[in-house]
């Protein structure tokens, strides 16, 4: 296996750069495209993997872009799929789009969003080397948001120069269709004609991944030997890939952070929520083309009247357990019986990715944690009772218990982040399980524990928090962990685990206590913290009484 090592790219030394007209030129299957050389990585920012998507094309799978005469400069990143902002607002024009409302997300970790538009089958390549004979591991990032924002340069941990410096790999991030855009079921609505149209942003992603297939060569990458990551939603549609047909053979590792989204959505569901949008659009079933002339704001617009109404419906007919997430999200892939013929792992992992390797975790706070919440420490432990007793009843104490006896210094509201995020963890620990019990290639799972200091120490293992250490990206995102050098260390440590796993389907390294592949019976664990260590499914027992007996077996 690969020793551990330092990054090459010392902090203190200056940035190279090299934009010249002849630095970086690849000849690619639809034309010549032009990138730059910075810090000796070759990078190319914004290439076409797929036609524009608007007009009659909205809907419709995704189709190859025409080739073009000359060279095509691929100096920044493409557009993003139109979407709403994280302040509410419309993304769909250029300008400054930074929400006022996420003061501490921005600060940690999260970048501006870009100028958005239907021409947005893009991806970015970071590569050691280009028009050689090596071939490389090539590690396809899937971006987070769920199914509908987001994108693969979104945050600024995305950023895949020191991931290629570190592990001599080729990184690619990918821009699809989300929302209404790329999952708006209108297969009984409108006929055969629409019959993937929810699901086609996830034909997007196995479109980027045959492109991937077809010119990573000439990259530095190796066809061969391509591993899907991502986090949230980006792990979502990791797990929904490995049970596609369509999607069989193009990648050979995955790896889901945070988003082991187990089952996607009912065809009944999404063809209501679909419906609902027809109702804000005064659009009547029968006239579904109609749906393709109205402007990216207007369809933006009863996208998410129809999805906070549909929300609202779902919420009041049960609780918010991750396990049902599906329902609760509204805009996801529909199992449609061909494009995705199945829930992905459920009730078992899939048969199409049986030797596909996995490694699959979570971060300790997840979505409950003291980003944006000041007086989050400020809870009491009797608060903490009386505010979990109306779900728990008597079992309060004794799940409180458990937890403190499991993270013993643990605070109150650590606490009842620990309990709030049971279910996310135990779909998580279902994936790892249902993927061993396959017994044809293994499983690995983790838990991210690291707490940053900056903020007082306040956001705790946030949801996401783990990707800059994945990327190896610590020093474009000091404001994360405030130059802690026990973090710089974490970073190599996770930075290469996934490397290795690209590499061999196995994350072991010598800077990392032996990991070994996951099993039912022991639960094994790899601790991402300062120290790392290895344990037995840590919170197994808390997380049981959280969620019931239902989950003992």
């Amino acid at each position: 296996m690969t020793q551990l090592t330092k990054t090459p790219m010392s902090k203190k030394q200056p940035v190279s750069l090299d934009t010249s007209s002849t630095a970086a030129i690849v000849e690619t299957s639809a034309g010549k495209v032009r990138g730059y050389i910075r810090n000796n990585i070759y990078t190319f920012k914004g290439m076409p993997y797929g036609a524009p998507t608007g007009g009659a094309a909205r809907f419709m799978p995704p189709t190859r872009p025409a080739p073009w005469i000359g060279m095509r400069s691929c100096l920044h990143f493409g557009h993003v799929c139109p979407q709403v902002a994280i302040s509410g607002s419309y993304l769909v024009t250029g300008g400054d789009n930074a929400p006022v409302d996420d003061e501490d997300a921005f600060l940690l970790y999260r970048a501006y969003l870009q100028p958005a538009g239907e021409d947005c089958l893009r991806l970015n390549v970071w590569t050691p080397e280009i028009n050689g004979a090596t071939k490389r591991p090539v590690m396809v990032w899937l971006h987070g948001g769920g199914f509908q924002v987001g994108s693969g340069h979104d945050l600024i941990a995305y950023d895949g120069e020191a991931l290629s410096t570190r592990g001599d790999v080729v990184v690619v991030t990918v821009n699809h269709r989300l929302g209404p855009f790329g999952h708006l079921n209108l297969a009984e609505l409108g006929g055969e004609r629409y019959a993937g149209s929810g699901n086609v942003g996830l034909l997007d992603i196995v479109l980027a991944l045959e492109w991937v297939r077809e010119n990573i060569e000439r990259f530095g990458g190796d066809p061969g030997n391509v591993m899907i990551f991502g986090q949230s939603g980006g792990g979502g549609k990791v797990t929904a890939l490995m049970a596609m047909p369509a999607a069989k053979g193009l990648f050979h590792r995955a790896a889901v952070q945070s988003g082991s989204i187990l089952n996607m959505g009912q065809p009944e569901d999404t063809t209501a929520l679909a419906a609902l949008v027809l109702v804000e659009l005064d659009v009547k079933p029968g006239h579904i083309e109609g749906l393709q002339q109205f402007t990216v704001e207007q369809l933006l617009a009863a996208g998410q009247a129809a999805a906070r109404k549909w929300s609202s419906a779902v919420r009041s007919s049960g609780g918010v357990d991750f396990r049902k997430l599906s329902r609760r999200l509204g805009w996801i892939p529909t199992v449609d019986g061909v494009t995705l013929p199945r829930h992905p792992f459920e009730p078992d992992a899939p048969e199409l990715s049986a030797n596909v390797p996995l490694l699959v975790g979570t971060n300790l706070n997840e979505f409950v944690s003291g980003v944006d919440k000041p007086d989050a420490y400020s809870l009491t432990r009797q608060q903490l009772e009386q505010h979990l007793s109306e779900r728990y009843g008597q079992r309060t104490t004794a799940i409180l218990d458990t937890y403190q006896r499991c993270y013993p210094q643990a605070k109150p509201f650590d606490l009842l982040s620990y309990t709030a995020v049971a279910s996310v963890r135990q779909s998580a620990v279902d994936q790892a399980e249902r993927k061993a019990a396959q017994g044809r290639a293994p499983a690995y799972y983790y838990l991210f524990a690291y707490r940053t200091p900056v903020l007082d120490g306040r956001p705790g293992a946030f949801h996401a928090a783990e990707i800059t250490f994945v990327f190896d990206n610590l020093g474009r995102c000091s404001n994360l962990t405030g130059g802690d050098s026990q973090a710089d260390v974490l970073a190599e440590q996770m930075s290469q685990a996934w490397i290795n796993f690209a590499r061999y389907g196995d994350p072991n390294h010598a800077g990392l206590p032996h990991w070994p592949a996951y099993s039912a019976a022991k639960g094994e664990t790899m601790v991402f913290d300062t120290p790392c260590l290895v344990q037995a499914d840590p919170d197994r027992e808390a997380r049981r009484m959280v969620l019931g007996d239902s989950q003992q077996r």
